[in-house]
């Protein structure tokens, strides 16, 4: 191994080994406990020490890093004290995570640091959003993140890379190279002869080096940074290295040829830097075993003293409120002053207020700029408020999704147009996994809004018609809405765009051009989680939203012999159980309405709730009514039979029985 000091003074040298024993030593420590039975858990990056330790050195204090679980160098060279750490990994209530996940599974605003999630790629579109945002806000800064060799297979990498190369954003994609993919070598894992090599499908710049030299990753990282600074652009750098222990600990390395392990023993990239500062006479024998014995020490108290530490209390309510982030926007009511449109205009107007109102809020989607996007919402958008805010994407849901959390970490917020509703399958992991948990997790808010084009009534088939609310209630953290009318169709987009959570936002297709009302002018909120009274009634209770809502009206026009109450959920979480209950005790009979598929729609959850907390009140059993269990077809006929609307009279009319 070559090292080149590069005018480097022995001040810095020394840093440098420092910055590198130290976690090297708290893994040794971790790896005692471990056998010790104090630990339960540890994912080792012996022998990786040099990429996480110099990569972080190379960046400034300021510049977001998103590693990965095998990264200790990166959070013990931005200074993280060991007992935090500790307390993390143990799942203390001082950690990061106050007991709610493990290992590196966390971020910090004040380090700057932003941890992964298991599912190993997605962090890399966060990056592209945190740059994404310093380009905006005319900042010189870089973004680092870490992938594996392993995660270069997924499309998490692809889209990431892609996003970042086409819109020119300071991203540098570490790959650590390690040769496995837990137990899947690399000619398992890709056919190319060098990962670097796949820089040149996206057009940026490839680096390849060695990952054990401190030196090497240091130095050509800080080039690097210090160019796309100036000159914004992804750099992807694969650095080769290998991993001394398993995948984790009980997982062993059985699989690993035995003279594999002696090759790359033989590039230890602490052993090989001590030799190098011992030979240039820039340490001693006795004064690096000073260093390693007061870091012994150290490291000692700061993992007793978090054994010290308490351990969470499990508070239920504490849970549930921290599962979303505190709002403090009042609400802002709606003037008297009105104006006649339609639904989709309702919506057009919402965003151009709140491009307004926001100067850093960036609408992302496919064709949303110059093209006005698939149903022209965003039409001359573009000209009003620029490239920068309103950006056409590659078709990368993932990617994109993920890019908003990004933003909403670097203090922007972000609404993510999904061309269809049913598209949205394509980002999903981001959304329930990434956007859903992130403040549950590490209190960091996720300031996104995800617009979503849903519904039947256009015969558009299986892939364009879905009402597919249902993946969304159950996953915490987000919030769904589902406006019927155009005035609540602006009012709750506000509301979603001021709201800090993630917001899935349904807005309904059939509705778009074929339903006019009053809107109110200005901005305002149509408040999230308060449902609506459409209509007063004393025979039954339809509950219901989106196009249920016009079924229902529909229903009672047709039927005036009967006199149901209709109530508009408008939110769907959280939702209105005050109003509901009301309703409840004030017909005694309740149907439950919705165009999702009646097997788990979200009616269920309703009825369920109706059922177990309103049951004396009941003259009859809690109907449902939504569409069949089938994929929506596209022949008319066929549509409408699928429908919900098909089966509502004859659903009345089984309640009214009772």
């Amino acid at each position: 191994m070559q090292f080149q000091r590069n005018n480097k003074d022995n001040r810095t040298l020394i840093d440098l080994y420092k910055s590198l024993v130290f976690p090297r030593l708290i893994e040794e420590k971790m790896l005692i406990l471990l056998r010790q039975g104090r630990i339960g858990k540890w994912f080792s990056g012996i022998g990786q020490e040099a990429i996480a330790v110099g990569t972080t050195l190379a960046m400034n204090a300021d510049e977001y890093i998103l590693p990965m679980h095998r990264n200790l160098g990166v959070f013990t060279s931005r200074n993280i004290p060991l007992t935090k750490l500790m307390a993390q990994w143990q799942g203390k209530i001082t950690g990061f995570t106050k007991g709610r996940d493990r290992s590196f599974h966390f971020g910090t605003q004040e380090y700057k640091i932003i941890g992964m999630i298991s599912h190993l790629g997605p962090q890399l579109a966060l990056a592209d959003g945190i740059a994404l945002a310093d380009i905006l806000k005319n900042e010189k800064k870089a973004t680092l993140v870490f992938t594996g060799e392993g995660a270069t297979s997924e499309g998490d990498f692809h889209e990431a890379l892609n996003v970042a190369a086409v819109w020119n954003l300071p991203v540098i994609f570490i790959i650590e190279n390690n040769g496995y993919g837990l137990s899947t070598p690399i000619k398992e894992q890709f056919k190319c002869e060098n990962l670097v090599d796949k820089a040149i499908g996206y057009g940026i710049e490839g680096v390849q080096i060695d990952g054990n030299n401190i030196l090497e990753v240091y130095d050509t990282i800080s080039k690097i940074a210090n160019d796309i600074r100036e000159n914004p652009r992804p750099v992807l750098v694969e650095c080769l290295t290998f991993r001394m222990r398993g995948h984790e600990e009980a997982s062993g390395t059985k699989y690993v040829p035995t003279e594999l392990f002696e090759q790359w023993e033989k590039k230890d990239p602490v052993k090989n830097y001590e030799e190098y500062l011992k030979s240039i006479q820039v340490l001693s024998i006795e004064e690096i075993e000073k260093i390693k014995s007061d870091f012994k020490n150290q490291i000692n108290a700061d993992v007793e003293a978090a054994f010290l530490e308490p351990e969470p209390i499990a508070n239920p309510e504490q849970e549930l409120e921290d599962m979303y982030a505190p709002t403090s926007v009042q609400i802002i009511e709606p003037t008297n002053s009105v104006t006649e449109k339609r639904y989709i205009d309702a919506i057009s107007d919402g965003l151009d207020l709140a491009m307004q109102q926001h100067n850093n809020l960036v609408i992302m989607g496919q064709d949303i700029a110059e093209y006005g996007g698939a149903f022209k919402i965003t039409d001359g958008f573009i000209e009003k408020f620029g490239k920068g805010r309103v950006r056409n994407t590659p078709i990368c849901e993932s990617a994109i999704v993920g890019a908003g959390l990004g933003l909403a970490i670097n203090n922007y917020k972000a609404i993510v147009e999904m061309q269809f509703a049913d598209f949205v399958s394509c980002g999903f992991n981001q959304i329930v996994n990434n956007l859903a948990k992130t403040h549950y997790r590490w209190g960091q808010n996720a300031d996104v809004v995800v617009r979503m084009p849903a519904g039947a009534g256009t015969g558009a088939g299986p892939f364009h018609s879905q009402s597919n609310e249902a993946w969304f209630t159950k996953t915490p953290g987000l919030k769904v809405v589902y406006p019927a009318f155009a005035d609540d169709a602006k009012g709750l987009l506000l509301a979603s765009i001021d709201d800090p959570n993630p917001v899935m936002y349904f807005e309904h297709k059939f509705l778009y051009r074929s339903l006019v009302g009053n809107v109110p002018d200005g901005y305002y909120h149509t408040e999230i989680g308060k449902a609506k009274v459409v209509k007063e009634g004393e025979d039954f209770t339809i509950i219901t939203y989106g196009l249920g809502v016009h079924w229902a009206l529909e229903y009672a026009n047709n039927n005036p012999q009967h006199s149901p109450k209709i109530i508009d959920l408008r939110t769907l979480i959280p939702w209105d159980k005050e109003t509901v209950l009301e309703a409840v005790k004030a017909t005694g009979k309740v149907l439950v309405l919705h165009e999702d598929t009646i097997g788990s729609g979200f009616g269920a959850e309703i009825a369920a709730w109706i059922s177990e907390n309103a049951f004396t009140y009941l003259d009859a059993p809690v109907m449902r009514c939504g569409s069949l269990d089938t994929a929506i077809p596209m022949s008319k006929v066929l549509e409408d039979s699928f429908l919900a609307k098909s089966r509502l009279n004859e659903t009345v009319d089984k309640l009214l029985k009772f």
